[in-house]
């Protein structure tokens, strides 16, 4: 049988990671010819797909431009940019609790290979079941799908995140969603999703458990 997991989203829940982020786009864009951006204004970049939010911040549907901005964005990130990571105060032993009393996982927009990497780097690959990732053209929406499909998650899962994406995508899938409140989303975007609950920092994670069925 399909087990409930708690499903958490890794950019902006379980570790802060502004500062590659940032500096990987800025990268890729003036490798294109494209002036940097200030951090204020890519901030909205972290949590969506990294295709959509390149179309976004250059206002173009040339495909192959935004294929190049994000084969060179991964240059940087692969090299230095998944280190430029901090685990949100309060994550590890959170999980730590967690750990043993419920299943854990992990579905996120990035690619498995580079949140891997990132989930060692911080001893937290031995709390999680499996490590779901996505890329281009793929959405949290389908992502959760084919986990649902292959029976690797049971309907009784709960998604929890920082950013609309990851509450509309449980939703889509019959799934609770609990959304946190230090990542990238503001108050007014997570509860426009109508979440089971909200949470005000990461030593709270253990609440999200009692939203499983």
């Amino acid at each position: 049988m399909s087990k409930s997991f708690l499903i958490f989203d890794l950019d902006g829940t379980l570790s802060d990671p502004k500062d590659g982020i940032v500096r990987s786009i800025n990268y890729a864009l003036e490798a294109h010819g494209f002036d940097s951006r200030a951090e204020a204004d890519l901030l909205s970049c972290i949590g969506p797909p990294l295709d959509a939010s390149f179309r976004e911040l250059l206002q173009t549907s040339d495909e192959s431009l935004i294929s190049s901005l994000v084969k060179k964005y991964r240059e940087r990130y692969a090299d230095v940019g998944f280190a430029e990571n901090c685990l949100y105060d309060g994550v590890f032993d959170s999980l730590r609790s967690l750990y043993g009393e419920h299943p854990l996982a992990v579905c996120t927009s990035k690619p498995v290979a580079f949140a891997r990497k990132i989930i060692e780097m911080f001893d937290l690959d031995g709390f999680f079941e499996f490590v779901d990732g996505g890329d281009v053209g793929i959405s949290k929406v389908t992502q959760l799908s084919d986990l649902s499909s292959k029976g690797l998650v049971g309907p009784g899962s709960v998604m929890v995140g920082d950013r609309m994406f990851d509450l509309r995508a449980a939703h889509e899938n019959g799934l609770r969603s609990v959304g946190v409140l230090w990542g990238y989303g503001s108050f007014a975007e997570l509860s426009a999703e109508k979440p089971v609950m909200m949470l005000d920092e990461p030593r709270e994670l253990h609440r999200a458990a009692g939203s499983c069925v």
